[in-house]
Parts: C-alpha cells; sequence; structure tokens
C-alpha cells in the first residue's frame, strides 16, 4: 500500500488516507466530509470495503448478521447518500459496488458475508434508478476469485481456465473504465468478471 501510495505521490497525483470503522452510522459521512475536504467536489465513488467470514446456517447469530449488514449494506447506502449529496449535477457521476457472485452460486458457508453482498446486488437498479436524474451512474462488479492474501497456497485449476486467480489490477481495469466517458450509457448493471470460472 505504501508503495502504491509513493508511486502515486511520485507521478503528481494527490493521495489522502484515513482509517474508519463502518460499523459505526456516523463513519460513511466523516469518509466522504474528508475526502470532499481535501480533494473539493468528489466525481466517483468506488464502494470497496467489504466485511467477510465465514459462517454456516447452524453458526452464524444475530450478532454476526447485524454485523454483516452493517458494515457491508449500510455504510454503502450511507457513503453513496453522502456522495450523491455533495455532486453538484455535472456530468460524470459514477458509483461502483462490489459484489461477490452470490447470485451465480451459493455460498453456503458464508451466509452473512453472501447475503450482505447480495443486498448489494439487488440494490443497484434501484440506486442507478434514485440517482441518474443528477448525472450520477451506478453500476456493480463482480471481480470473481481475487488473490489479495486470503487464497493461501490453493491450486486455481481446474476452477479458472486461464490458470490463474483474479488479481486486483483485473477488477481495477474494469472499474476505471465504468468511470470513463465511454461508460456514461450504462447504469443500474451488475457485470461478473471472473475469468471463466467454474465452480
Amino acid at each position: 500500500m505504501d508503495v502504491v501510495l509513493s508511486e502515486l505521490r511520485a507521478e503528481g497525483g494527490a493521495v489522502e488516507h484515513m482509517e474508519a470503522d463502518f460499523e459505526d452510522p456516523e463513519a460513511p459521512s466523516l469518509v466522504v466530509a474528508a475526502a470532499a475536504a481535501a480533494f473539493g467536489h468528489i466525481d466517483i465513488l468506488i464502494v470497496n470495503h467489504a466485511r467477510s467470514g465465514h459462517g454456516d446456517l447452524s453458526e452464524v447469530t444475530a450478532v454476526d448478521i447485524d454485523a454483516f449488514l452493517h458494515v457491508n449494506v449500510r455504510s454503502a447506502i450511507l457513503l453513496i447518500r453522502e456522495f450523491a449529496a455533495q455532486h453538484d449535477g455535472r456530468p460524470g457521476g459514477r458509483v461502483v459496488l462490489m459484489t461477490s457472485g452470490q447470485h451465480i452460486g451459493p455460498m453456503s458457508r458464508e451466509i452473512g458475508y453472501a447475503v450482505s453482498k447480495g443486498a448489494l446486488h439487488q440494490a443497484t437498479r434501484t440506486l442507478a434508478d434514485a440517482l441518474i436524474d443528477t448525472g450520477i451512474t451506478v453500476n456493480t462488479v463482480n471481480p470473481g476469485p481475487t488473490e489479495t492474501g486470503w487464497i493461501g497456497d490453493m491450486s486455481p485449476t481446474p476452477a479458472m481456465p486461464l490458470g490463474r486467480w483474479g488479481e486486483p489490477d483485473d477488477a481495477a481495469r474494469l472499474i476505471a473504465w465504468l468511470c470513463t466517458d465511454d461508460a456514461c450509457w450504462i447504469t443500474g448493471q451488475v457485470i461478473d468478471s471472473e475469468g471463466g470460472f467454474r465452480r
């Protein structure tokens, strides 16, 4: 992370960083306010945070479910609300959410996570409709299995026909494109970008 930030600064980019606990309902407004204070008007919001974790139906508790919903759903919607409130109607407003493929195949060992990510999937069209009159598009990306450190030494074959797990850059390229003018006519979509993942 520090290396990436250093590279961005070396290229003349402005980079700010803050930590927030998205179980706190006030955190989304603090994050958007901090971004606006640092950069002025915000054109793009990428909702890429997540609470993840295992737990099948016999293990999940009310506390677990609340935590997944607070972090993955409530905070995402509040972030979008705050982002939209500061948006001045100029063209090019973009929101990109991240989901997890639970709409394609079951994730029965991750009940709380799957349900919360499914909520974002289902909310995509509604949020897109709510914001299109303000010049903001809303789309969701499902990046499939991505090597961010959690996969460990599991082999990608035969599940991944291209012979590797997804990399963060695979999702980043799609997200970057959705934020360009080339994608200005696309809203309310959930895009699966899984590299041919075979469940």
